[in-house]
């Protein structure tokens, strides 16, 4: 049975409707993919919080569920009901990042539901405990963009600020990872990327450069070298909304001091170890490196990625040395760049050769401030939905009815945000 739409989205997808004007394919993918998330994976906990699974698994990603609900922020500046929602999240995940913050996914409750049972330090309730740094990220980015689209800050309780000083007490040790992480992870009889070389460590990096070491990338596939640039790019803008929070909010110097001194550090190492000077480019971000010179040259649909450096807020869309990485990352010097009959984009080492996801897709266009440029890939985006009407995962770029994941809210959302965004209705981010 369908929950009731709330008469705040009701009024907003009639709005969508009027501008965009006679799109009928358009309008109804738009309905589809916006009612999807909060008909089908958002439940209310009796304990007051939110629980988001990502659509055809049973579990909760810290990352996916952030960004499932971005686009409701819009309702929520005008609707207290959405704001309790995604409020109700915010809590959920600090209770999880204080359980373990090496976690990835977590279950609605102490089940003992899991992925695998891997070597690791799991409980019964972790569904899976890939160390990703954005896994930390985005929960702090929903606590921020919270206030700045609704002026709550009820969340910012001491439950926020003790999992604040667990995030950074994470961040810090592993600059060191080598010497001072407890972290391991093995997975038996899989492939590669589901696991961790050297008895669960991962590969060899150079400790206390600045950077901080990441087990695996937001595809949950395991990192080439450990430093992954987008993750720490990311850790940076969100280190710098931590340190408003704590100076406006919480009045807590020290976190304030804390934060600020660790965006500084990863900041400078980031832009020293980083960048590369390329042949063809110029001077552009590598995606991975592990401060001993080895790099990696290539981007992932999943976000963070190299692509989405304005949309996280690293920089700006008009920056020289983000621009020659844009560049860089949607030719064929991207090894997960792919061309077909039907479109051209970025993919993944998570999925096959030759599949463009639609996140990928979504985001190169709202890190665009060009209209035309926009309408043009939500164009590609409306002939690539294998006639379901929501997103995928991926599709192949000769023909879109072959895909994965015929149910996955974070597409269907990241759809919508370009939809609103299009339409001039924008995620307030200051």
């Amino acid at each position: 049975m369908e929950k009731q739409l709330p008469q705040s989205m009701q009024n907003l997808i009639k709005q969508v409707e009027e501008k965009l004007g006679d799109d009928q394919q358009l309008i109804q993918m738009f309905k589809n993919c916006y009612t999807n998330t909060l008909d089908t994976t958002v439940k209310k906990m009796d304990d007051g919080t939110t629980y988001v699974i990502t659509g055809d698994i049973p579990a909760m990603w810290l990352r996916d569920s952030v960004c499932q609900l971005r686009p409701y922020y819009v309702l929520a500046q005008e609707d207290p009901e959405i704001t309790k929602l995604i409020e109700g999240l915010v809590r959920r995940q600090m209770m999880y990042i204080l359980l373990n913050p090496y976690a990835n996914a977590f279950n609605e409750a102490d089940n003992g539901n899991c992925w695998e049972q891997d070597e690791t330090d799991m409980s019964g309730w972790i569904w899976e405990a890939k160390y990703e740094i954005d896994s930390l990220c985005f929960p702090l980015q929903m606590a921020y963009l919270l206030w700045k689209n609704t002026g709550t800050t009820s969340h910012f309780d001491e439950t926020f600020k003790e999992a604040a000083y667990k995030i950074l007490e994470v961040w810090r040790t592993e600059q060191d990872h080598e010497n001072q992480s407890p972290y391991r992870f093995v997975r038996k009889d899989c492939y590669y990327t589901d696991t961790l070389s050297r008895d669960g460590k991962g590969a060899l990096v150079k400790s206390n450069i600045g950077l901080t070491w990441s087990g695996f990338r937001p595809s949950d596939d395991a990192c080439m070298y450990g430093y992954l640039i987008p993750s720490n790019m990311f850790a940076v803008v969100v280190l710098n909304y931590l340190v408003e929070i704590a100076t406006e909010i919480l009045n807590d110097e020290k976190l304030a001091a804390e934060a600020k001194a660790l965006a500084v550090e990863i900041r400078e190492a980031i832009e020293t170890y980083g960048t590369i000077e390329h042949y063809k480019f110029g001077k552009v971000y590598a995606y991975e490196v592990d401060g001993f010179g080895q790099y990696n040259l290539m981007d992932d649909a999943n976000l963070p990625s190299l692509l989405s450096m304005p949309y996280i807020g690293y920089v700006s869309e008009e920056d020289e040395v983000y621009q020659n990485t844009r560049r860089m990352i949607l030719s064929e010097a991207n090894p997960y760049f792919y061309k077909g009959t039907a479109a051209q984009g970025i993919g993944s080492p998570h999925t096959p050769i030759n599949y463009i996801w639609h996140i990928s897709l979504a985001m190169q266009a709202l890190t665009c401030e060009d209209q035309a440029y926009k309408k043009e890939l939500l164009e590609v985006i409306k002939r690539t939905d294998g006639g379901t009407g929501l997103m995928h995962e991926g599709f192949n770029v000769d023909n879109p009815n072959e895909y994965t994941r015929e149910w996955f809210s974070w597409a269907n959302a990241m759809f919508c945000e370009l939809v609103l965004d299009y339409c001039g209705y924008k995620v307030k981010t200051k």
